[in-house]
């Protein structure tokens, strides 16, 4: 995975310091809807708001959203086409790899040439826009909502963070098992792909190829389905936590109904970078992997670049 993120900052490094910028403004934004909300109830619970002062707070909070929105729109376009960019140039190099080097690519046949042009480079390709730009988007949310639950009242801040540090270790011990099983697909797949255009190969031959992927393919699933299981169930015990622990704070008299229904709501907003986070190192994995064989087979994105 190393070497990967080393061939995309060689290759887009450049052109991926707005991305990065964007990405720190959107994680910074991420607490100020929360902060308005809270204000909000907090003012309509001890009724010691005006009129007045409920539409500027709404509108504020309004346009923080907005501009969010819009932030995550054009990281969102820049990430796509600089992605879709280096699809294109992977497949002209591995078009390329036969006149470049003749003798080096007997060794992958046409069959494999094929997916790795339609699936192998798509795949490596669209991450690389986004391989930079994803982690730093989610990882700044979870960070700045954990920061600011934590300021407002630690012991939810505690609860926050109880959540993300098993979901952690639960998705790095499955993902290991996950790869693996990508690296076998991906062989069995291009063996079938050469054997579909070797006429000396018969239909019984190939069609067990296709058994095996199935096979493959199911265990992935059991896999991915039973750890998003898990992790939902933790999500759940945390959104209950924090309730029954804020609620006991508001009966001590420690906090205020704003600061437990902000955490509420920022612990459902944490899910959403930490399912995000989650999908993302699932996908850097596979694609690191996919990464591999084509790097195996002669086709380095850095020699991508023009």
């Amino acid at each position: 995975m190393i070497e990967f993120y080393k061939s995309i900052l060689r290759t887009t490094g450049h052109r991926q310091v707005v991305n990065i910028l964007l990405s720190l403004a959107i994680a910074a934004l991420a607490a100020f809807p929360l902060n308005y909300q809270k204000e909000i109830v907090n003012g309509l619970t001890e009724k010691n708001i005006s009129p007045g002062g409920l539409l500027w707070l709404g509108a504020a909070m309004g346009a923080v959203i907005t501009l969010s929105l819009a932030l995550k729109w054009v990281l969102g376009y820049l990430s796509s086409v600089l992605g879709e960019d280096m699809i294109r140039k992977l497949r002209k190099r591995i078009c390329n790899l036969s006149r470049e080097n003749p003798a080096g690519s007997e060794k992958v046949a046409y069959g494999a040439k094929a997916t790795m042009v339609s699936a192998e480079a798509e795949q490596v390709g669209k991450f690389s826009g986004s391989a930079l730009s994803e982690p730093i988007v989610q990882a700044g949310t979870l960070v700045v909502i954990v920061g600011y639950i934590a300021a407002n009242q630690p012991s939810l801040g505690l609860i926050a963070i109880g959540m993300i540090i098993p979901q952690v270790f639960i998705v790095l011990l499955v993902q290991k098992r996950v790869n693996s099983l990508v690296s076998d697909r991906v062989h069995t797949l291009r063996k079938a792909t050469n054997w579909l255009v070797d006429p000396d190969r018969s239909a019984a031959e190939i069609t067990p190829k296709f058994d095996e992927i199935y096979d493959t393919r199911s265990r992935i699933f059991v896999w991915k389905l039973s750890s998003k299981f898990v992790l939902s169930a933790i999500n759940g015990a945390g959104t209950v936590g924090v309730l029954v622990v804020g609620g006991w704070q508001v009966l001590e008299g420690n906090t205020d109904v704003g600061t437990v229904v902000a955490a509420t709501v920022g612990l459902t907003r944490l899910q959403g970078p930490t399912r995000q986070l989650i999908a993302f190192y699932r996908q850097v994995s596979a694609t690191a992997v996919k990464f591999e064989l084509l790097r195996e087979a002669g086709v380095d994105m850095a020699d991508a670049t023009t």
